[in-house]
């Protein structure tokens, strides 16, 4: 492969395929990687396969003006996405620390974006090119479409669109809508003139400028001083966000109004398998060979995308909001020519990583209806409980995973991406199950019940924890019956809206009783345009409006995200705290249902007391001045657990 088959990178590129202009700049705030699970990737092809010269400026220097000159001006228009992530996401951890290593930059190198890339990015373009036509993009424009709730300057900004000075928004998955944008740029149409195109966002002065019937939102000034309004406005932007009966949702930004057009229709089957068949390298630009190539790609290079979409439409997650929650898949026969072209790759061992998508076993609608009517208005197709005309059919899943396994070369075909188990455990033929355990998990399976409280459960849109139970043991039974000695992995979130610091002491106690202590947790992340950032911001239920307990304190939140590794000696201190002020010293002891001993020290007999069985709840009898389950310490000390004596054994002089 040799450079010259990347998308112009410089002049010099340009020059070797005989351009004296080209038509648009990309510009990109990830290292540039011409693979399809870089959407900047996607959008760069889909422009070229239209028969635009289109150049990649990735990761420009922000600082340097004239970097962003440094390709020359594109005949027709500029583009701009942050990348994969929102960069502030990209940037720092949920404790609002700087991360010092970044996956999508070349050599996992820090600091190569800026924060806010899209808007840096774009006033930058301003200052170069002056009224050039500017389309914004991507996840990071996508989540900030309208006025929303930003948790690293805990305040409301108003929308992307106007901090940016962009003319056009594109949100959601943006093939079709940059399609059109281009045609009718080609054909001399002014870009203010560009505003009934599904799927964008732009600025006009009256409600009259848009297409399509709409409803109006609070505007950005009430929604940034009246958290009711907020969480009403996030509500409707929410139901709106519908291909088949979503309006346009219009937002006052001062004298400006914000229109969001409905989204553009997904894809269809034969679109998407165009799109994912376009002429990708599949490897970062080889520009980055000496910096240590580009992380991101090891996770991708050699799985395959067949889905889009998620009807599961968790709270804490942008997917619904960005991709939606209709379904799209690609034809089995896309999937198995990709997967069959893997296997020619120097680097393919035999092993595809992955055949997955936003959710993995996703691979149709979840109903028929939808189809004509769009999705529910205020009803989530799996959680609490399932609808009753949801289709939770595997066949067509399970038949494309059985061609891949049958491709010559193909040793092992894996599943990573995320599985909805309760969408899998309504499938009542089990086929899928059976063979999922089977064939497809490498070493241990990933699923996310997140919580056990189902009152925490219904505020993350999470099904309840019986299902879970009910999903694990049939997995534990099924590696029995098949010799396997599969794990399963439950991805967790402290301190998620609704949670309180009894609710995280309950999942402390389930999982010492079902033997877990993860490694990693996740505490929850605000991030912009979701449903539970707005209960975050607003503590109320947008869906109800109703109050919603948030733990805000980084104190408290320490404490909940202590109670999920309680063994660490370093988190002691912290589970002994959040024990104590939640009223739950029956878990300081050494009975079996104990999270942590209690100080080192204490009687003969007071240990010997501190060996029964916890009790916890209604008529049990006051702990004993001093106790183990008083939760006060017994003597002072570093607070190390005490071991059991040893038969004859001699004083330690050190530890006493």
């Amino acid at each position: 492969m040799t450079q010259s088959e990347f998308l112009p990178v410089s002049r010099a590129d340009m020059a070797r395929r005989g351009w004296d202009f080209y038509d648009f700049l990309v510009i990109t705030g990830d290292a540039y990687v011409d693979h399809p699970s870089f959407g900047p990737a996607i959008i760069s092809r889909v422009l070229e396969a239209e028969g635009y010269r289109v150049a990649v400026l990735a990761q420009p220097d922000w600082r340097v003006p004239a970097a962003f000159a440094a390709l020359g001006r594109p005949r027709l228009g500029v583009l701009i996405s942050a990348g994969n992530l929102d960069s502030m996401v990209a940037h720092y951890t949920a404790a609002k620390k700087r991360r010092h290593d970044d996956a999508y930059s070349p050599g996992n190198q820090a600091g190569l974006r800026p924060d806010r890339a899209v808007i840096v990015y774009a006033n930058r373009i301003r200052e170069v090119f002056g009224s050039i036509p500017l389309i914004i993009g991507g996840l990071e424009a996508s989540l900030r479409r309208f006025a929303h709730y930003d948790y690293w300057e805990d305040k409301v900004r108003r929308s992307v669109l106007f901090d940016a000075q962009a003319d056009l928004l594109v949100y959601g998955m943006g093939e079709a809508a940059t399609r059109e944008i281009a045609a009718r740029l080609a054909a001399g149409t002014p870009v203010g003139e560009i505003s009934d195109v599904k799927g964008t966002c732009f600025s006009a002065n009256s409600p009259a400028a848009c297409a399509y019937p709409l409803v109006e939102v609070p505007s950005f000034e009430t929604v940034a001083q009246d958290k009711r309004c907020y969480a009403l406005a996030n509500r409707i932007e929410y139901e709106e966000h519908d291909p088949v009966r979503g309006k346009a949702v219009l937002q006052r930004h001062g004298d400006k109004l914000l229109v969001v057009n409905p989204p553009m229709p997904p894809l269809t089957a034969a679109e998407l398998d165009g799109v994912y068949e376009l002429p990708y390298i599949r490897e970062p630009h080889p520009m980055y060979g000496a910096m240590g190539g580009v992380p991101a790609i090891e996770e991708v290079r050699f799985s395959v995308a067949h889905n889009r979409g998620c009807f599961g439409a968790c709270h804490f997650c942008s997917l619904a909001f960005h991709q939606g929650r209709m379904i799209t898949a690609r034809s089995r026969e896309s999937v198995i020519r990709e997967a069959a072209a893997l296997t020619k790759h120097p680097g393919f061992k035999g092993y595809i990583h992955d055949v997955g998508g936003p959710t993995a076993n996703f691979r149709q609608p979840s109903c028929q209806k939808q189809k004509k009517a769009g999705l529910c208005r205020g009803r989530a197709c799996l959680a609490p409980e399932p609808c009753p005309s949801l289709d939770a059919g595997h066949t067509d899943y399970l038949m494309l995973l059985r061609s891949l396994r049958e491709l010559p070369g193909v040793k092992k075909v894996f599943i990573r991406s995320g599985i909805r188990f309760d969408y899998m455990m309504q499938d009542k033929s089990g086929e899928f199950f059976a063979e999922l355990v089977q064939h497809h998990i490498s070493g241990q399976l990933k699923v996310a019940p997140e919580h056990c409280v189902n009152a925490v459960l219904d505020k993350m849109g999470k099904p309840h924890i019986e299902v879970y139970e009910k999903f694990r043991q049939k997995y534990e039974r099924l590696n029995q019956r098949y010799g396997k000695n599969q794990y399963l992995v439950p991805y967790l979130m402290s301190s998620h809206p609704g949670c309180t610091l009894g609710d995280a002491v309950q999942l402390a106690e389930w999982l010492n009783r079902t033997g877990r202590q993860p490694e990693q947790v996740q505490d929850f992340y605000p991030t912009p345009g979701t449903l539970s950032t707005c209960m975050y911001h607003t503590g109320l239920d947008p869906r109800t409006m109703e109050p919603v307990y948030v733990p805000r304190d980084p104190h408290e939140k320490a404490m909940q995200r202590a109670l999920m590794q309680w063994k660490r000696p370093d988190k002691r201190p912290l589970v002994l705290e959040a024990l104590r002020r939640a009223g739950r010293e029956d878990l300081i002891g050494y009975g079996k249902g104990c999270l942590v001993r209690p100080e080192r020290g204490g009687s003969a007999q007071k240990r010997e007391e501190a060996h029964q069985p916890a009790r916890a709840g209604k008529g049990k009898k006051p702990p004993e001045k001093g106790s183990a389950r008083s939760g006060k310490p017994l003597v002072r000390g570093a607070g190390w657990a005490v071991p059991k004596p040893k038969k004859n054994a001699r004083p330690n002089k050190k530890r006493r």
